[in-house]
């Protein structure tokens, strides 16, 4: 190799070393002006949703799905019930879902009614949003114990809701999807719920289970339009493509489900997450013009006209993740008027919900995961105003961030992409979102 070569291609990895430690403060977007806690219209969310669904004992019923209670439901409330800060609601609601649903294995059964559970099999997605909620408690409330739990949890999620495909692992639907062809939910795919239990437990299965994850959703994404499916089928050697629902006939389409996707990938570390949430940008821009119908194929199609609040928290969710943090406010506030209008509890939660995850600086991961398994709580460090900093958790530490963000420059500069790899022709967030949208996403499923 010729000294021009080498130094050509030395120069643009040293330049990318040290800019990156003074531009990773910006790759996430608009954080530094959001509050770290929920405030005005997403406490007021949040607190609605535990008022009109949440009964005094912890219970969350689907009023308008006949009064029955699914364990989504309970983790979504545990999650909202820390973005309030309220150990009081936590506590019922988990001693509700513990008492009510939890499982022999640890995993929640997904069903109960009239008193009693009728289905026992698990939703992934539930455990995994339980799991990270019982974490985030545990920091936030100096409860060890809550620790404890989430790790059971988090273990029983790799041995019962993953298989090995083609050499990666692969988070299925639930225990009842572990038979090929594998059925897949690509919005039950959770970085930041990975990154908390990968942390607490120094498990790094939680890492590789978040870059399969990242590329299973990329080879089931529409090209044209971002858009991914509800529902997936995978084969034992790690072949992925939409599906419909289990049981259900017809195409793949992005519906209540997939709109999911975008809020978690929103939240992501990586970059690649990021890129996935704002691929769907353009489009979702586009359809939020006319209203963001409930369903579309995945080529763009409308397939029916009735809107739903969770199709603007997940326009919101790629607005964010595409830089636009006042658009994202825009859309929040169109689906909070949707729920205005049409009240359910699927759209109440999702609501609230977006709010504490795209419009607050809480980014889901405990402020260096004080607590450890083992059932210790190191001393938190205090604020300049004397609180423990547990009340501002941080999702990406810096060393993460660090090294999301050198990987992505990197690609840049390896791309064909040239400026990118000089300090004039880097923008705050361009490199994470842009180049990483077009390399990563668009690409045909394997």
């Amino acid at each position: 190799m010729s000294r021009r070569i080498l130094i050509a291609l030395l120069v643009p990895l040293a330049v990318a070393v040290v800019v990156a430690g003074a531009l990773v403060a910006t790759a996430v977007t608009g954080e530094d002006d959001l509050p770290s806690t929920l405030e005005g219209d997403g406490r007021a969310a949040a607190q609605r949703f535990f008022a009109e669904y949440v009964e005094p004992d912890g219970r969350v019923v689907r009023r308008d799905q006949g009064g029955d209670t699914v364990s989504e439901g309970q983790a979504y409330a545990m999650l909202l019930a820390v973005a309030l800060e309220d150990p009081a609601r936590f506590e019922r609601v988990w001693t509700w879902t513990q008492r009510e649903l939890q499982r022999p294995d640890g995993l929640l059964s997904f069903l109960w009614r009239d008193g009693a559970v009728v289905d026992p099999q698990a939703a992934t997605d539930a455990d995994l949003d339980a799991a990270h909620a019982l974490l985030l408690a545990a920091d936030r409330f100096e409860r060890p114990d809550l620790g404890d739990e989430a790790t059971r949890i988090g273990a029983a999620v790799l041995a019962r809701e993953t298989v090995a495909a083609g050499g990666d692992p692969l988070l299925v639907a639930g225990p009842w999807a572990r038979t090929a062809p594998y059925a897949v939910n690509p919005s039950y795919i959770a970085p930041p719920a990975y990154a908390a239990l990968g942390a607490a437990t120094g498990d790094r299965s939680w890492e590789r289970l978040a870059a399969a994850g990242r590329r299973l959703v990329a080879d089931v994404t529409a090209p044209t339009t971002g858009l991914p499916p509800d529902w997936a089928r995978a084969s034992p050697g790690g072949r992925v493509e939409p599906a419909s629902a289990p049981g259900e006939p017809g195409p793949p389409r992005y519906s209540l489900d997939a709109a999911r996707t975008f809020v978690r990938m929103a939240r992501d570390c990586d970059s690649d997450g990021r890129a996935l949430a704002a691929a769907a940008d353009p489009f979702l821009r586009r359809a939020a013009q006319g209203g963001i119908a409930l369903a579309y194929s995945l080529d763009g199609r409308r397939l029916v006209e009735d809107q739903h609040p969770l199709g603007y928290v997940a326009a919101a969710a790629a607005a964010q993740a595409a830089d636009d943090p006042a658009r994202a406010g825009e859309l929040l506030d169109r689906a909070q008027r949707l729920q205005e209008r049409f009240p359910t509890y699927y759209g109440g939660a999702w609501v609230a919900l977006g709010h504490a995850m795209l419009r607050t600086s809480a980014r889901w991961l405990p402020n260096g995961l004080r607590w450890r398994r083992g059932g210790t709580a190191a001393a938190r460090p205090r604020t300049d105003d004397g609180r423990t900093s547990a009340s501002r958790p941080l999702l990406c530490d810096r060393s993460q961030q660090e090294r999301a963000f050198v990987s992505a420059l990197l690609r840049c500069c390896a791309s064909a992409v040239r400026p990118c790899c000089l300090p004039g022709g880097l923008g705050p967030t361009r490199v994470s979102h842009a180049s990483e949208r077009r390399s990563r996403v668009a690409r045909p499923p394997r």
